[in-house]
């Protein structure tokens, strides 16, 4: 939101009363309290009828400090997000006559006594990012005011709008030469966020806006650091476009409160991140597999379903999860958790005779309630419905007729929605896809008071989390699975995210691949897409390219709107033999599968640590400027790199970083730091191992869901060197095994427990079985 009208003045309507100096600072507790009027105080007189703004300094985690700026505090005080405040590392507090200083861990956050307003954050003797002059700002709004008074792309429908507050608070950190923001979300325009305005607003938007189904008011930056704006309500974040110097957010009200995360690298930054705000929780390894949807708007019955799964078997293409997408339930009645009788009359039996293939079984879901469904007046009467200020239910008729809300600030309504769920899950469905949730009003009234404009973001999470935690329940931890659209902050510990709905076309493959790498470095774990596209019907080339790229990601599933997505609707195979749709299909299932020792892991260390399965390459590469723009390829893990064709002709063009890469499907080695122009056929893309990558890859590729410890193939790349140990996991029963890799001279022996039998390989050679856990190449 835009306050002034360029550096000098302030927009018509608008009066900003700024921070100018650090009064008096005061040690309190573990804090640092800070007085800061709005007019630099010279005489005694000065501060009479004068407003002051209080910050106050604290360090919730080693790594963080915390800024919390308040104008008047008898107000509602904002709660925040649930941030994990457990520290046994108390911060250490320096106060004297130049300022204060707060150090936590390796960030300290330094104020200036006096005038001008000086904060800034420091770590290594180094200045990562201030608060100067007129970054602390309080600003009321008078009735000819000409700020941005809604979220970018709302209408001003009073359901989905949020109207302008007369009063907002505002920050602002330094941008140093060449210094960029990453983050804010799931979000499909360009990877850097500099000169972007950006609403954290959640919206059903598509892919193809600037509007997010997955809004996180957090970002980090290529100097060291991350800043959450501790607000779950509408932040409006000005990247460089009013202070072309400076990033800006403002929120409406008499508080700002933001968090300052240090970090060496921006993994480290995500790791300290999702310690305050929450881990992703692992994922089953049956997850990682394909997973085939009905489609949306289709006809299909169990014997479409059949014919569906059959014809994956007949070709050889391995299926490890079927969705059931909307219309499992009858029309209008959306969504009332009963099987439609007319096309499915004995849903447990045909569950049953789906786990006999041994495939797993989601189904979709939405958080609203027809008005024609039965249950409607069953929530109505028990108020488990979000309703209007006079009483009534809150209803409409934009997606299915009548519609009531689900109410998850009422514990009662969440225990209700998650018994209809036990249910389904009595009947054999594994896994829900949590479809919606943005749309959510804010001229409603909440059970437990909540503000309506908090809930129309956080909604998401009380939604997600009601679902996943019954979903735990049925399954165990670790073996529960969304898919679900929409998300806030702490929205990672209820994975997997998936994109949303895109078109079938290049451009928006690679706006469905920039949604992903964003929503990576906003501290999500594990994302998907749809394969081929949501809207529209995708041509061979598209879905072919799309088919790699969706099974060198995540999670992989084929899904659309108005057509089905099984492969060999696209083509015959006849103008490129070995590489139909079919084809391409058979070859990236089983490429991925193979992999599935080293995924798995990969899946595990997002688990652990936070840092995702999908890697941009800066977070990879933070030291090679080349890296900083890059938008179109990627790392699966530490040690892979793809870079998926976004074109018929298999054209693409992108960039190894330093050190001696290897070609996973060719074997080719080459050097980096180079650009590389390629042409690819269907049956191909870009994927390189890292110098010195340990790759395990496994003895199945018909499943994900097998013993890896099981005759594993351990590949050893050009440039290893050292010893470090390789962990190769047993899903099935939660073990794993370790062996040990170690380079001495010119040989590597890998060893391991004598009772488990492996092959060992250097990459480009032939591979050597152990004898009594040992290998030596």
């Amino acid at each position: 939101m835009k306050f002034t009208d360029g550096f000098w003045h302030a927009r018509p309507g608008v009066d900003a009363r700024y921070a100018q100096e650090a009064y008096d600072i005061e040690h309190r507790d573990d804090a640092i309290r800070i007085t800061a009027p709005t007019k630099v105080i010279e005489r005694r007189g000065d501060v009479l009828n004068r407003a002051v703004l209080s910050v106050t300094l604290s360090a919730p985690l080693p790594g963080i400090v915390r800024v919390r700026i308040e104008k008047n505090t008898g107000g509602a005080r904002n709660q925040g997000f649930e941030l994990d405040g457990a520290t046994n590392e108390a911060p250490t507090i320096a106060i004297d006559e130049a300022g204060g200083v707060i150090t936590s861990g390796p960030l300290s956050a330094r104020i200036a006594a006096g005038s001008p307003w000086n904060l800034s954050f420091e770590s290594g003797g180094r200045v990562l990012t201030t608060s100067g002059h007129k970054s602390i700002g309080h600003i009321e709004l008078g009735a000819d005011a000409t700020v941005t008074a809604e979220p970018a792309g709302v209408s001003g429908v009073t359901t989905t709008g949020l109207a302008a507050a007369p009063a907002y608070l505002h920050a602002r950190l330094s941008l140093g030469v060449g210094e960029l923001v990453y983050g804010l979300g799931e979000r499909f325009g360009p990877l850097v966020k500099n000169g972007q305005t950006i609403d954290i607003w959640n919206a059903d938007g598509g892919t193809s806006s600037e509007q997010s189904y997955k809004n996180v008011p957090f970002y980090l930056t290529n100097r060291g650091y991350g800043v959450l704006v501790n607000h779950p309500e509408h932040v409006s974040f000005e990247v460089g476009t009013e202070s072309v110097e400076e990033v800006q957010f403002s929120v409406a009200g008499e508080t700002l409160e933001y968090l300052v995360i240090q970090g060496d690298t921006p993994a480290q930054i995500l790791e300290r991140y999702t310690r305050l705000t929450g881990r992703p929780a692992k994922v089953p390894a049956w997850s990682y597999g394909l997973w085939l949807s009905t489609s949306f708007t289709t006809e299909y019955d169990e014997a479409t379903v059949s014919s569906f799964i059959d014809g994956m078997a007949e070709r050889d293409l391995p299926l490890s999860v079927f969705h059931f997408d909307c219309f499992w339930m009858r029309e209008f009645n959306w969504t009332d958790f009963e099987w439609d009788p007319r096309v499915f009359p004995d849903p447990e039996g045909m569950l049953g005779r789906l786990h006999e293939k041994n495939l797993h079984v989601s189904v979709w879901i939405n958080p609203y309630i027809a008005q024609r469904a039965e249950i409607f007046a069953e929530a109505k009467d028990a108020g488990y419905l979000v309703k209007k200020a006079n009483g009534d239910v809150w209803q409409w008729d934009m997606w299915q007729a009548g519609m009531g809300l689900v109410d998850f600030t009422n514990p009662d309504a969440t225990r209700w929605f998650q018994e209809k769920l036990r249910v389904l899950f009595a009947q054999g469905v594994d896994a829900i896809k949590t479809d919606f949730g943005e749309r959510i009003p804010t001229d409603v009234v909440w059970h437990d008071g909540s503000s309506p404009e908090v809930m129309h973001n956080w909604y998401a999470q009380l939604y997600n989390a009601a679902v996943f935690e019954v979903l735990e329940e049925h399954r165990g931890e670790g073996d529960a699975v969304l898919f679900a659209r929409s998300a806030t902050v702490g929205g990672q510990k209820q994975p997997v995210h998936w994109g949303g709905d895109n078109s079938s076309s290049f451009e928006s493959m690679a706006e469905t691949l920039r949604g992903g790498l964003s929503l990576a470095l906003s501290g999500f774990g594990y994302w998907s897409h749809d394969i081929g596209g949501f809207e529209g019907s995708p041509d061979p080339a598209v879905f072919k390219r799309w088919v790699a790229f969706g099974l060198m990601s995540s999670h992989s599933r084929l899904h659309g709107s108005s057509n089905y997505r099984v492969p060999w609707l696209f083509d015959d195979g006849t103008e490129a033999p070995g590489q139909s749709a079919v084809d391409v299909t058979r070859r990236f299932t089983k490429l991925k599968l193979a992999l599935m020792p080293y995924l798995y892991r990969v899946g595990i260390e997002a688990h652990e640590t936070g840092t995702p399965f999908m890697r941009p390459m800066q977070l990879e590469f933070a030291g090679d400027p080349s890296v900083d723009y890059l938008d179109r390829q990627y790392l699966l893990g530490h040690d892979l790199l793809v870079a998926p064709v976004f074109s018929a002709s298999g054209d693409v063009q992108y960039y190894l970083p330093a050190g001696r890469w290897t070609n996973h499907l060719t074997g080719e080695t080459a050097d980096g730091p180079k650009w590389r122009t390629e042409q690819h056929g269907f049956d191909s893309l870009p994927i390189w191992v890292r110098e010195g990558a340990v790759i395990v890859t496994g003895s199945r590729e018909d499943r994900p869901d097998y013993d890896y410890t099981v005759d594993p193939l351990v590949t050893v790349y050009p440039g290893f060197t050292g010893s470090r140990g390789i962990v190769i996991d047993n899903p099935l029963d939660g073990t794993a095994v370790t062996l040990t890799a170690a380079s001495e001279g010119d040989s590597i022996t890998i060893s391991g427990p004598a009772d488990v039998a492996f092959r060992a390989v250097l990459a480009g050679g032939e591979p050597t079985g152990s004898t009594d856990g040992t290998v030596t190449l």
